[in-house]
C-alpha cells in the first residue's frame, strides 16, 4: 500500500510516472484512466477529480450501452460524472512498468454520490448490516481457466473451442498444476506484492481450471 507522502515521493524519485485511476462498472471491470503522475500528485492536493463518461454504468460486457437506464441513456443524453480517488486503495501494480492504482468513488458534478454503482451499492450493504449489529467480513475463492490460445486467438475463435493448458481434472493435483505452475506463482507474488493477501492455491475440476 502507498500514501499520498509515499506516492509524491515516488514520483519525484521517478519511481512511479503512472497512476491508473478506476472503478469497478457494472460487470465487475476496472475502468478509468490512466494519469500521468506529476498531474495526478498535483491536482490530487487541490482536490480536483478524474472526470469519466457515464455511459461506463450502463454497458454491457461488449461495451454496447443498455437501454432502460435512468442515469443515463440515449434518450436523456450521456454526460460524465467525477471519480474521487479513495486513498485509502492506492497501492503500487508490480506487474506495470513504475505504475500505481487508485479506486475511485463515483459522484456527479456537485459530489452526490452515484448510488447505481457497484461501490456505493456495495457501501449502502454494509452500513445496512452495521445498523443491525453485524460487522462484514469478506473472502474470496476465484477461479479462472488458463488456455493455450491468445487472446487474439481466441476471439478469432468466437471463444469456442479453446484448449485448457491441461487437458483432464486437476483437482488438488500438485504434479500436473507444476505445469502452470510459471504463472500462477507470478500472480500469487504479485497480489501480495499489491497488498492483497493470498492464502494459496490450487487445481479444480476441470481441465485448465485453477483456484
Amino acid at each position: 500500500m502507498l500514501t499520498k507522502e509515499q506516492l509524491s515521493a515516488d514520483v519525484k524519485d521517478g519511481k512511479i510516472d503512472t497512476v491508473v485511476v478506476a472503478f469497478t462498472d457494472m460487470q465487475g471491470r476496472l475502468m478509468g484512466k490512466r494519469v500521468d503522475a506529476e498531474y495526478f500528485v498535483e491536482s490530487a492536493a487541490h482536490g480536483e477529480p478524474t472526470e469519466g463518461c457515464n455511459y461506463l454504468l450502463t454497458v454491457d460486457m461488449d461495451m454496447d450501452p443498455v437501454p432502460g437506464y435512468a442515469m443515463a441513456s440515449w434518450e436523456r443524453g450521456y454526460g460524465d460524472f467525477d471519480l474521487l480517488p479513495d486513498f485509502a486503495t492506492l497501492r503500487s501494480i508490480p506487474w506495470l512498468e513504475s505504475t500505481a492504482l487508485v479506486l475511485s468513488d463515483v459522484a456527479w458534478h456537485d459530489r452526490a454520490p452515484v448510488t447505481a454503482s457497484p461501490r456505493q451499492v456495495l457501501r449502502a450493504q454494509i452500513e445496512r448490516a452495521r445498523k443491525l449489529g453485524f460487522e462484514p467480513m469478506f473472502g474470496s475463492e476465484l477461479e479462472f481457466y488458463l488456455l493455450k490460445e491468445t487472446f487474439a486467438e481466441a476471439h478469432a475463435k468466437g471463444y469456442n473451442d479453446l484448449t485448457p493448458s491441461v487437458p483432464y481434472n486437476l483437482d488438488y493435483h500438485v504434479l500436473a498444476t507444476t505445469y502452470d505452475e510459471p504463472f500462477i506463482r507470478a500472480v500469487r507474488n504479485g497480489m501480495k506484492a499489491a497488498g492483497i493477501r493470498v492464502e494459496s492455491s490450487k487445481g479444480e475440476a476441470w481441465p485448465g481450471q485453477q483456484e
